[in-house]
């Protein structure tokens, strides 16, 4: 029986084809992105006394449906820069969040930190193609890649300049991952097939990650409680999009919850 993550991939399969009959890799390399250099994502997801936090901009979710009804891409990251983000994940798949591309290619032009391509990669068109509208870092989904496929598209990225965030969420993904080359790791609570969040799954497998690895914990993180309980596992950063996009007052949620990652020697 199929899974949503199933149904996604292969979504993102004829998506894929799409792509590849309108482009070429030498086209993306004509973007005015393309020759930029990437900002350093693992150096805003490692600062000193503090968890560092990748917000989110994310319109809705196959699980939640619309989760931000006045949602404006560019507003939201204006707000992000100003209330101190580390950096920015951007959601692009159109089909089950209602991202775009485009998103990305706009916040590139006024960015300050890090932009993570938050997408379902499987394809090295997928890398070239978040290089060329203006992304830092990909995010590389270990569930739904093989591990050489993990490898080729690491490099790929690597190559451009760009990070990497590979994304577990089961310790069965282990054995896929050549951590001397993925340093920065994130563990999702959320079970991608079946959509339940439990935070004891980033104190799970981190258990199993060498303390040098930058660590971090994405999804169900939305309270002081939950903050607490990550800053008592050996993680680096967090990664919250649900909760910021719920709330009232982005700015001063974000500013907030800033408060609660700072780490008190």
């Amino acid at each position: 029986m199929k899974n949503i993550l199933d149904e996604i991939v292969e979504v993102k399969r004829e998506e894929v084809k799409i792509l590849r009959r309108d482009f070429t890799l030498s086209r993306f390399s004509d973007s005015e992105h393309f020759d930029s250099d990437c900002s350093d994502f693992a150096s805003a997801l490692s600062k000193s006394g503090v968890i560092s936090i990748i917000a989110e901009i994310k319109k809705a979710s196959p699980s939640k449906g619309i989760i931000r009804e006045d949602f404006d891409h560019m507003e939201i990251a204006e707000i992000y820069h100003k209330s101190g983000a580390d950096a920015i994940s951007v959601l692009t798949d159109k089909t089950f969040f209602q991202g775009n591309i485009s998103y990305l290619n706009d916040i590139a032009k006024i960015k300050s930190i890090p932009l993570l391509r938050k997408d379902f990669i499987i394809d090295e068109y997928q890398v070239f193609e978040a290089k060329s509208n203006g992304a830092d870092a990909i995010l590389l989904i270990s569930e739904i890649l093989s591990k050489t496929q993990i490898a080729e598209l690491s490099d790929a990225a690597f190559e451009l300049g760009m990070s990497v965030l590979l994304e577990m969420h089961s310790e069965g993904q282990l054995n896929k991952i050549d951590f001397t080359k993925n340093r920065i790791i994130g563990i999702n609570n959320r079970d991608l097939t079946k959509f339940k969040t439990d935070l004891k799954t980033t104190e799970l497998i981190s258990k199993k990650i060498d303390n040098d690895v930058i660590l971090v914990s994405e999804s169900g993180i939305s309270t002081k409680d939950d903050i607490d309980f990550i800053k008592s596992i050996n993680v680096d950063a967090v990664l919250i999009g649900e909760h910021f996009m719920r709330t009232e007052n982005i700015g001063d949620s974000l500013k907030r919850m800033k408060r609660y990652c700072q780490i008190n020697d």
